[in-house]
């Protein structure tokens, strides 16, 4: 299992389109593509700032959902809707994260 740790900065001004855009048009097509999300959120004094993980069974899990995503007339018009007066997005960041053999992965227990 691996996960993808992904960080959306919106365009200035852009903050309530982009998260339209995610709640309206992207998350539904991640259902549809096998992009599984195990959490959303936003920082907490900066709601410009979108987090969000995904889980994926294997690199290549991950490269088949977002080829596909990617590929999706729907989302290519959704994009193009979104941004038809500017990129509502600043940047993207876009961290594959693997697991590490010293520490079980979703456990919250403290270790000594």
């Amino acid at each position: 299992m691996i996960y993808e740790l992904r960080e959306y900065v919106a365009a200035p001004g852009k903050a309530a389109a982009l998260h339209a855009r995610f709640a309206d048009d992207t998350l539904p097509l991640f259902d549809k593509h096998g992009l599984t999300v195990t959490g959303f959120w936003t920082d907490s004094a900066d709601d410009s700032r979108i987090f969000y993980l995904l889980r994926f069974e294997d690199e290549e899990a991950q490269k088949r959902a977002w080829a596909a995503f990617q590929g999706d007339p729907r989302w290519q018009e959704a994009k193009a809707a979104s941004e038809s007066e500017g990129p509502v997005v600043a940047q993207m960041h876009s961290t594959t994260l693997t697991p590490v053999d010293y520490r079980p992965n979703g456990t919250t227990e403290e270790h000594s």
